[in-house]
């Protein structure tokens, strides 16, 4: 496989699936909360009814060829599969202690965490452009989650879960921005997610959930838009634009997560809701201003043609 030194040649449409990955799991709080197995167990079945779906599309696009592996990065594909187990166990469960868009903001931690990983890496602040958009990407994030500010018992559980899930996110962004250095975005996504199956399996077990549905319609849902496609979407991003786009994309997910449960579970959206979206998308459209430099934030990724 060639390798793709210029992994800014397609930004608008890296950019474009960036966001409909970000819109796409955005809805995977409402389908973990309409599945009828425990939340860790909704997240083994994300993966597990997912997994087939990336092996045949990674056989079709180039056999077996695929998914041969350079020695040593088994290690990586392994980490990130746990980190992703973790955080999707942490996730889900705090999805059901809190609201969907406290969920999803918290559970986007690597918004902050991984922008700043990119630019340690590569030893370059933002341009003043770029540091204006986490400015108001800061701003826009304190407003959607201000009903957290209230501290409310109710949610502080379920908060700390989806904070942790975050952490655990931005860890899997490293390592799987690191597989793309080696793999194409279906085979890094196929493998990393067949290394998640048994943690999720075993941490459901350990506590105890109810593992098998009655109804497999909001898991399937799950599978598909939140885990192949959602997550298809953020890895071949991963492998195209720099970290604080990544990141800041990341803020999309509460404001969507938001409108559902507004209108789905009446958790109704106040006027800071609304001016702390229109600051996130107009961050979003400057965050985009390319560096005149040389310095690159996003790692080197093979080519995904």
């Amino acid at each position: 496989m060639s390798h793709d030194t210029s992994h800014h040649a397609h930004p608008p449409l890296a950019f474009a699936t960036l966001i409909a990955g970000n819109v796409a799991l955005a809805f995977g709080p409402w389908f973990v909360r309409l599945a009828d197995t425990g939340p860790v167990a909704a997240g083994f079945w994300r993966v597990t009814l997912a997994a087939p779906v990336l092996v045949i599309l990674t056989l079709a696009s180039d056999g077996r060829r695929a998914l041969a592996v350079p020695r040593g990065l088994w290690a990586m594909i392994a980490v990130g599969g746990l980190c992703f187990a973790g955080d999707l166990g942490s996730w889900h469960t705090g999805i059901l202690k809190t609201t969907l868009a406290n969920a999803t903001l918290f559970g986007n931690a690597a918004t902050l965490f991984y922008p700043i990983y990119g630019f340690l890496i590569a030893r370059a602040w933002p341009t003043r452009m770029q540091g204006l958009a986490l400015l108001l990407a800061a701003i826009g994030a304190a407003l959607l989650m201000g009903r957290s500010y209230q501290l409310d018992p109710r949610h502080l559980k379920g908060d700390l879960l989806c904070l942790l899930a975050g952490l655990l996110y931005t860890v899997y962004f490293i390592v799987m921005a690191r597989v793309r250095t080696s793999l194409r975005p279906v085979p890094a996504l196929a493998l990393s997610t067949l290394a998640s199956i048994v943690p999720l399996l075993a941490i459901a077990g350990l506590m105890g959930e109810r593992i098998w549905p009655h109804h497999w319609g909001a898991l399937i849902g799950l599978a598909l838009l939140s885990q192949v496609f959602g997550q298809g979407c953020m890895v071949y991003a991963l492998g195209r634009l720099s970290p604080l786009i990544v990141g800041l994309a990341l803020l999309t997910q509460p404001i969507v997560a938001a409108t559902v449960g507004w209108l789905v579970y009446d958790e109704r959206l106040g006027l800071p809701d609304m001016v702390g979206a229109v600051l996130v998308a107009v961050a979003l459209v400057l965050v985009r201003e390319r560096r005149r430099g040389p310095v690159q934030l996003a790692p080197v990724g093979v080519e995904d043609q």
